[in-house]
């Protein structure tokens, strides 16, 4: 989901009002891992410089970002898993899968979100899944800059605001949380 700068205030004066806990933009002290598929290089190339430039926005330090590059998408949840390891407090997934004419599609793109959801669950920490699943190369690249928004962008966005949101319920005791 794309939000103006206009609309991330809007909701974040509203959680404040509501005593809503929502992580916040600030990255200067998370470490962050970026996995990027090689398959469909010239879409996964612009995810992974639109993560970047919102990553870097959000002051994430590039002595704090671990990147590595894969080959393709079914890849890119044990590499995810290796940067968890490795104490990262988000993971970004950047992968393109386009529909071909077999089910190989369906399989790949059934294959990469249950290992990210799973990763999610077993580390406790966020695994963004900035992963395109799109029936045509134009519906790609309308999701990397073009009438579909930034999703690179997106996905930085969100690694961050929920690697705070998941430290703050963590520090926040029970009574604190159920009080708002």
């Amino acid at each position: 989901m794309k939000r103006s700068v206009k609309t991330k205030a809007r909701d974040q004066a509203q959680g404040q009002s509501s005593g809503v806990v929502r992580g916040d933009l600030d990255g200067r002290k998370l470490r962050v891992g970026v996995v990027t598929a090689r398959w469909n290089a010239d879409i996964t190339e612009r995810l992974q410089a639109g993560t970047y430039l919102a990553l870097a926005r959000a002051g994430v330090k590039a002595s704090n970002l671990l990147s590595v590059s894969v080959p393709g998408a079914y890849e890119a949840p044990v590499a995810a898993q290796a940067l968890l390891e490795k104490g990262c407090d988000a993971v970004i997934v950047l992968v393109c899968v386009i529909r071909g004419e077999t089910t190989h599609y369906d399989h790949v793109c059934n294959a990469v979100e249950r290992g990210c959801s799973q990763l999610q669950l077993d580390y406790k920490r966020p695994v963004v899944f900035g992963v395109l699943t799109v029936e045509n190369r134009k519906q790609a690249m309308d999701r990397v800059g073009g009438a579909h928004g930034h999703k690179g962008v997106e996905a930085g966005e969100v690694a961050v605001e929920m690697a705070q949101l998941l430290n703050l319920v963590r520090r926040k005791s029970r009574k604190a949380l159920s009080a708002k």
